[in-house]
């Protein structure tokens, strides 16, 4: 079935998943990025190599067969998977078998401006869309997108979907150093994101051989971005590789004053607190003024409502 499906792998945000490529047997995609796990292709604006929407259905309803319990299908792709052109279709067909199995597609959201790719990834349950930069040159360095795809037309895309979808809308950023891991960009970044208000951003770097020599941050200089967003804004630090343990001391009012800032997961929790540090912030959970959340498969420690006003 030429390696339609894949997997499963265990996400340890989305549970067991089972991979769907729309495109199999070669590179398909209109960006080039320079992060790429994928050898460097000249980036294309179709396929020219499709499959049939029957040959990937039947390969969907084999895996599903095989592995009864899957929590998630992943659409995706070697490339981009919207450049399928009966995607809506697919989504259909795909929606009609998979029983209580969610859905999630992984997109650069090239294409995100099109009315007929919104009404598609409409019908999946979670989209998670690429944006590695809010200003155009930045975008154009990084991504190396195909001539005609325009950064403008990707924002407005994005605020056109959010504005449709109820269901989650994930952001991905892939820092890489050097690029876009600048301050101003950070900024611009926070500006646009705070009118789109998406359910979880994922902040992340190369953790995987890159297509182009350039260089991963450090969990340490991620953190440090994380925090020149808003705090309204849901960030996951996606990428602990190679992240040493620092361990601080924090009092019960530096841990609150953190948390208010940013909420933390419990790989942070390890790599940031003493052990002392880690006992107050228990104390504060079962005080009731610390909650452990649950956001789409990503636990945070973030404070209560009560404490947030209070505070």
């Amino acid at each position: 079935m030429n390696n339609i499906i894949f997997g499963p792998i265990h996400s340890r945000r989305f549970g067991k998943s089972l991979g769907v490529d729309l495109s199999p047997s070669k590179k398909q995609c209109n960006f080039d990025c320079l992060y790429c796990e994928l050898d460097p292709a000249k980036s294309v604006d179709t396929q020219d190599v499709v499959l049939s929407i029957d040959e990937i259905v039947s390969a969907v309803k084999k895996g599903l067969d095989e592995h009864k319990d899957i929590d998630v299908l992943t659409i995706t792709a070697n490339g981009e998977p919207t450049l399928y052109p009966h995607l809506s279709t697919l989504i259909d067909r795909i929606n009609e078998i998979k029983g209580e199995t969610k859905t999630l597609i992984l997109s650069n959201a090239s294409t995100i401006s099109d009315p007929k790719i919104q009404e598609a990834l409409l019908k999946i349950d979670t989209v998670k869309l690429s944006l590695d930069c809010a200003t155009p040159k930045c975008i154009r360095k990084i991504d190396r997108m195909h001539s005609g795809i325009e950064l403008k037309d990707i924002k407005q895309g994005m605020l056109e979907f959010a504005s449709k979808s109820k269901n989650p809308l994930i952001i991905e950023i892939l820092v890489v150093e050097g690029i876009n891991d600048k301050e101003s960009e950070i900024k611009e970044l926070n500006s646009f994101l705070m009118q789109l208000k998406p359910t979880r951003i994922d902040l992340g770097t190369i953790d995987r051989p890159p297509a182009y020599a350039i260089k991963a941050v450090s969990y340490e200089r991620l953190r440090e971005l994380s925090l020149l967003f808003d705090p309204a804004l849901h960030i996951n630090i996606a990428t602990r590789k190679g992240a040493l343990p620092s361990p601080s001391s924090y009092s019960e009012d530096e841990i609150i004053d953190t948390l208010k800032k940013r909420p933390l997961t419990p790989e942070d929790i390890e790599i940031l607190f003493d052990d002392d540090s880690k006992i107050r912030l228990n104390k504060l959970q079962n005080d009731g003024k610390v909650g452990l959340i649950s956001d789409h498969g990503v636990n945070f420690y973030k404070i209560s409502k009560q404490m947030a006003k209070n505070h």
